[in-house]
């Protein structure tokens, strides 16, 4: 068994800067990753509200954060799924299908998966069509009709992304307003090629090989109507990857973000929650990172007991 000061679980924003401090600190930390380090900022076709930087694409912001984390002395173990947990006791147990890892603390930043519309026809299409990601396959559809569904920050960016890509760019939305910020409201409804479709919800996605076209509710009236189209995104917000936690006995909210107070702490001492896994109401790059920052602070405070801690 292999033994470390601090284990972090995730390898986005939050996590990366977890593990940076954790190093700085003077803690052996090791970082797993399920998939690849980065997280979902990897995905985000831009990032234009992260300080430092009017706009960058997505993925360049990640690289930059994990390049960071290594530089600093940061171990980061990718493609390594956690699968159990054991967190009662002094040392906290890590089970991944790989190996197994003791630490004195650990800090859970396993992010969030993207949150399915439940239509029929989703699950037939994904990857035939249907999309949870403009910037991984927004240039499959150059010269094609695509619609995006959502309305926050994540659907506007996308489909301000794809109005470069392609011809004719429709996003739904299901209220008739978007919760997205003015701004990104403002530069969508510049695009000559794009339309906005307020109070109309998605009710079926169709196709034969591949998608070509989607049936709409509109709300006020009652109405459904056909829209052809070749693509389909998806961005109607993510769930929590939380239940590995919740099965260890960490406590969750009724939406499945694990509780904490306002320095990361969950229900279980030597146990903190960052990023979007935690119930932090804004769910962004920056509150990310100020959530890591505060729970691998905590974590050192909890393995060290420096003065200010007894």
């Amino acid at each position: 068994m292999e033994s470390w000061d601090l284990i972090i679980i995730g390898a986005g924003a939050a996590g990366l800067v977890a593990g940076i401090y954790g190093v700085r600190s003077g803690l052996k930390t090791l970082i797993i990753e399920e998939k690849i380090a980065g997280g979902t900022t990897a995905e985000a076709p831009l990032v234009q509200n992260y300080l430092g930087f009017q706009s960058i694409v997505g993925n360049e912001l990640a690289q930059k954060m994990v390049d960071h984390a290594k530089s600093a002395g940061v171990s980061i173990n990718e493609f390594e799924k956690v699968t159990g947990l054991d967190l009662n006791g002094e040392k906290k147990t890590v089970k991944t299908q790989k190996a197994t890892y003791e630490a004195g603390a650990v800090i859970i930043a396993s992010g969030s998966r993207y949150r399915e519309l439940g239509v029929p026809g989703e699950k037939e299409f994904r990857g035939r069509g249907v999309s949870y990601c403009g910037l991984c396959d927004g240039p499959l559809f150059r010269n094609k009709r695509v619609l995006v569904v959502g309305g926050g920050n994540s659907a506007l960016i996308t489909a301000f992304y794809l109005a470069g890509i392609a011809p004719e760019v429709k996003i739904a939305h299901r209220r008739d307003a978007f919760r997205a910020e003015e701004a990104l409201v403002r530069d969508l409804k510049g695009k000559p090629n794009t339309e906005i479709l307020l109070s109309t919800e998605v009710k079926e996605i169709r196709g034969e090989k591949a998608v070509n076209k989607v049936i709409l509710l509109d709300k006020k009236t009652g109405e459904t109507r056909e829209l052809a189209v070749n693509g389909v995104f998806v961005q109607v917000g993510e769930s929590p990857n939380s239940e590995v936690a919740k099965d260890a006995g960490v406590a969750v909210d009724e939406n499945g973000n694990i509780i904490v107070d306002a320095l990361q702490h969950t229900n279980i001492a030597g146990v903190y929650a960052a990023g979007d896994v935690a119930n932090h109401p804004v769910k962004q790059v920056g509150t990310a990172v100020g959530q890591g920052i505060t729970a691998a602070v905590e974590a050192y405070g909890f393995i060290r007991r420096p003065y200010y801690k007894q």
